[in-house]
């Protein structure tokens, strides 16, 4: 059992994930006082699995796609004072279960933002990426997005704080490309109605210009990312990734160098800028006065 029983739950959600589940729900084991999880349509074993890890299991219709929708759904069923939320291929670094039991044992107002290591079968080195999946249970802490479904805007707007944490999780990716392209083409039409039905949610844009990054539709990837730097002409980032479009993949090193420096000119000393822009200065060097 937990250190402290009610100090949190994990929630999930899933669909035909009877492979991968038990390694999931055996990372977490002795650290969660119960299970959610959210079933969303498995033709499989997944809901029989879970019910023998003693979770509770909830059907949730999902003929309207909707990822937030369904992790809601988990979080308002959680009596814990703590959420942890994985995905049926992902699994906690038992290494991190201490520092993790550290921060459950606080009441703080705030999410916890881990290090993702997403695995791909055919390389040896992973690629890491930071989300927030350890938050206090609140119940003005939802998520929010149909996919790319996001919970920090609300912790933040809730009063919450992000802090960032060395905590672990292991993501293993599929090794069906095919599949993997359905689900790029599947988002971008999620996202596109997203999108249309509230032209002002540029946070909708940055998840768009992945999804065509990753089908290496760079020209689409381009063209978001030039509609993002409209939207949020303050954000040096978004500058930022404009010019590495405009270096890399259009080519336009005339506004490739002009992003880069309204990149350094919103945050002076970027690094990541002056290194794209001393890239530029050598496929074209400033012209020397004579």
């Amino acid at each position: 059992m937990p250190t402290t029983p009610d100090a949190l739950s994990l929630c999930m959600i899933v669909k035909n994930a009877e492979s991968s589940l038990p390694a999931c729900l055996d990372s977490v084991r002795d650290l969660a006082c119960e299970l959610i999880v959210v079933d969303t349509g498995s033709t499989d074993r997944t809901a029989r699995i879970a019910a023998g890890y003693g979770a509770e299991v909830i059907p949730f219709d999902f003929t309207i796609v909707d990822f937030a929708a369904a992790r809601n759904r988990a979080i308002a069923r959680a009596r814990g004072r703590w959420i942890l939320m994985l995905d049926a291929d992902e699994t906690l670094d038992r290494a991190s279960a201490p520092a993790l039991e550290k921060l459950v044992a606080v009441d703080e107002n705030a999410g916890y933002i881990l290090e993702r290591h997403n695995h791909a079968p055919d390389s040896s080195n992973p690629t890491v990426d930071h989300v927030v999946r350890l938050f206090a249970n609140r119940g003005n802490h939802r998520y929010r997005g149909r996919v790319h479904e996001t919970i920090d805007t609300s912790i933040l707007s809730g009063g919450g704080r992000l802090h960032t944490t060395g905590i672990r999780i292991d993501h293993n990716l599929s090794s069906d490309r095919e599949a993997q392209r359905r689900k790029n083409h599947w988002y971008i039409e999620i996202l596109k109605e997203e999108i249309a039905a509230d032209p002002s949610d540029d946070s909708r844009l940055d998840f768009l210009a992945a999804e065509y990054h990753q089908l290496e539709m760079f020209d689409e990837a381009t063209e978001i990312a030039e509609r993002i730097v409209h939207m949020r002409p303050l954000d040096p980032r978004a500058h930022l990734f404009a010019g590495i479009y405009h270096l890399r993949y259009k080519p336009d090193l005339v506004r490739a160098r002009a992003d880069f420096n309204q990149a350094l000119k919103l945050r002076p000393g970027y690094a990541e800028a002056e290194s794209f822009l001393q890239l530029v200065d050598r496929q074209e060097p400033r012209p020397t006065a004579s």
